[in-house]
């Protein structure tokens, strides 16, 4: 149920050091190609997973028997920081639709934050493979509550829901509202430490304050 691509020796890595480096982070512009790159090696990835069929293909010379996909994905994001990451993984799944959700932390004064969506855009997802990514999973509340809002647009066959980086109690969070038969967790990194305020340590910040710059 849970894959974990920093576990293996591959450049990937190397892309995660560096969204992490605090010297490199300074470079938006590489921050949010980092973001890129990482998507698309996750989005190859997991179309491992994906179901294929063989289809014909003339050529200039012959014909040939291929595998390719039966059917594409919907690729799901959360905005803001979550849209470099969705660019690369639409690089790869690039005849995919989209589906965006604008969820942010509501914190009330004295309060526990809770997770306020304001706006979801979607095609339908019924009997759809769905991969739904956001940079970050630290509580997994986001996570859950914007698969619940997506549940709006139709049932999907099967989610994977995709981050570079995550806690150990966001994983948890994930797995217990959710059967591995319908989904499928992938992170890049898994960081032990979850703060009072609910961030990653060490992680790497706020992702989209890196990528887009500072919110008021």
């Amino acid at each position: 149920m849970v894959n974990i691509l920093g576990t293996q020796n591959s450049v990937f890595n190397q892309y995660i050091s560096e969204i992490r480096d605090v010297e490199i982070q300074g470079d938006r512009l590489r921050f949010r190609k980092n973001l890129e790159r990482i998507g698309e090696i996750f989005a190859y990835e997991i179309s491992k997973k994906l179901e294929y069929e063989m289809k014909e293909v003339i050529t200039s010379l012959g014909s040939v028997e291929v595998s390719v996909l039966k059917h594409t994905p919907v690729l799901a994001t959360i905005l803001r920081s979550g849209l470099p990451f969705h660019q690369g993984m639409l690089n790869f799944f690039d005849h995919s639709e989209s589906a965006f959700i604008s969820a942010y932390r509501k914190i009330p004064k004295n309060k526990k934050f809770n997770i306020k969506i304001e706006y979801s855009s979607s095609p339908s997802l019924t009997d759809k493979v769905l991969i739904l990514s956001d940079p970050m999973l630290a509580t997994g509340a986001s996570a859950v509550a914007t698969y619940k809002e997506l549940l709006k647009y139709g049932k999907p066959v099967h989610t994977h829901i995709v981050a570079i980086l995550s806690s150990v109690e966001g994983v948890e969070y994930i797995k217990r509202h959710f059967s591995k038969s319908e989904i499928s967790i992938w992170v890049g990194v898994i960081d032990d430490e979850l703060t009072a305020q609910a961030y990653i340590v060490p992680g790497l910040g706020d992702a989209g304050d890196l990528a887009y710059g500072n919110k008021m």
